[in-house]
């Protein structure tokens, strides 16, 4: 494997730690801002995220 693949699977392993993580912080401040009993945001916006990546993923990659 050459060193510009490994760079870019990990600038995209990465992105995808980081997106999950920002979705679920984001999701878990805002269940407790509305205090609801059941976790919806934080279920809901890092599903919303990861179909958004993995969308992303396919464009790119569609496109060499």
């Amino acid at each position: 494997m050459r060193n510009n693949d490994l760079l870019k699977y990990a600038g995209l392993a990465t992105q995808l730690i980081a997106t999950l993580g920002v979705a679920i912080f984001i999701g878990f401040k805002s269940d407790n801002y509305f205090h609801w009993k059941f976790p919806l945001l934080t279920i809901t916006l890092p599903l919303i995220a990861l179909i958004s990546l993995f969308y992303k993923i396919y464009k790119d990659s569609s496109n060499i």
